[in-house]
């Protein structure tokens, strides 16, 4: 299988690793010449533009950093419409809008391709692995037809419906892991102000009920003071607003997510868009006079798991228990 990717970056550039470490033969195009030429020198092809990937390719896989970028690829002047056909599948692996992705999905199935959704979920660390998640949304054939290379690029592969359901997914996500940030991010200033050992605290938090991923992963790289989790507070932003849009749609009177919203813009305000997410704890150390540092942690997270095979994830339910 031919694998194309568009977009190198801090997710991108880790999930193509994966497609050439397991033996693909993949292309790779990015606005950054650098990216390309990284992996060119690993045994990747350049692509040229995304219509030629998409005639020369059995998938094109697409992560890209919002809704406008992606439409670009896919629509714009020598973009993906206009090289795909019958048997390719376009793969969109960003987190964007679920309409968006069903408009683009729509418009690749009319000229005869297949489209999938499926974003990742579980950190910059696992995607370099292959140990993520994956949420794939599309039909069930093209599903099928795609859980070979799905597999390889993560560990867990949860088949969510329709085209634009994995992208709902993926923003609730996300929205409550800022959740976790935010929390996570009080708690810790908390104890320090109340006199706790930031590195007790820490493993207090982790042993007990209030733990979570964010707090046994973020949490580390916050009080090592690096607070490089490779994603940035704009990106949060995105996907916040994106998750406060989707309740709007549907007339739910959330209390929390615009709260959310409007802290993560104050920290832009602040900091600048590409700041570190989890420095949104700044905004707390600035109030305090508090530094929340402590010896001990990682600068950034690794993976510890050996990369193993991806699997389909089977939902509980009805038929699956009636089955056990």
């Amino acid at each position: 299988m031919r694998v194309g990717f568009i977009g190198l970056g801090n997710v991108g550039g880790k999930l193509a690793g994966s497609i050439l470490r397991n033996g693909y033969e993949l292309v790779v195009h990015d606005l950054e010449e650098s990216l390309i030429q990284e992996f060119t020198r690993k045994g990747a092809t350049k692509g040229g533009s995304p219509k030629t990937m998409a005639q020369t390719c059995d998938v094109v896989i697409t992560c890209l950093p919002s809704p406008a970028a992606c439409a670009a690829v896919v629509e714009g002047p020598n973009g993906i419409l206009e090289g795909i056909g019958p048997g390719t599948i376009w793969a969109e692996m960003s987190t964007t809008d679920a309409n968006e992705v069903k408009r683009l999905a729509g418009l690749v199935i009319a000229k005869g391709g297949e489209a999938i959704e499926c974003p990742v979920s579980g950190g910059c660390h696992r995607a370099a692995t292959g140990n993520i998640s994956i949420f794939a949304g599309c039909t069930r054939p093209t599903f099928d037809k795609a859980l070979p290379f799905l597999t390889v690029l993560g560990r867990r592969v949860l088949h969510t419906g329709d085209i634009g359901s994995a992208s709902i997914l993926k923003v609730v996500t996300n929205y409550l892991a800022t959740a976790n940030l935010v929390s996570v991010a009080e708690a810790l200033v908390t104890c320090k102000a109340a006199g706790m050992d930031l590195g007790i605290s820490y493993e207090a938090i982790k042993i007990s009920s209030g733990t979570s991923f964010v707090h046994e992963t973020e949490s580390q790289v916050i009080l090592n003071g690096s607070r490089d989790i490779s994603f940035t507070m704009d990106l949060v932003s995105k996907d916040i607003g994106l998750f406060q849009a989707i309740a709007e749609t549907h007339e739910v009177p959330l209390e929390v997510s615009p709260l959310l919203n409007q802290i993560f813009k104050d920290g832009i305000n602040r900091f600048g868009p590409r700041e570190l997410s989890p420095n949104i704890i700044k905004r707390l150390e600035e109030a305090t006079g508090l530094k929340i540092e402590a010896p001990g942690f990682p600068s950034e997270m690794h993976d510890d798991e050996p990369e193993e095979p991806g699997y389909e994830v089977v939902p509980k339910g009805p038929q699956t228990l009636a089955a056990e």
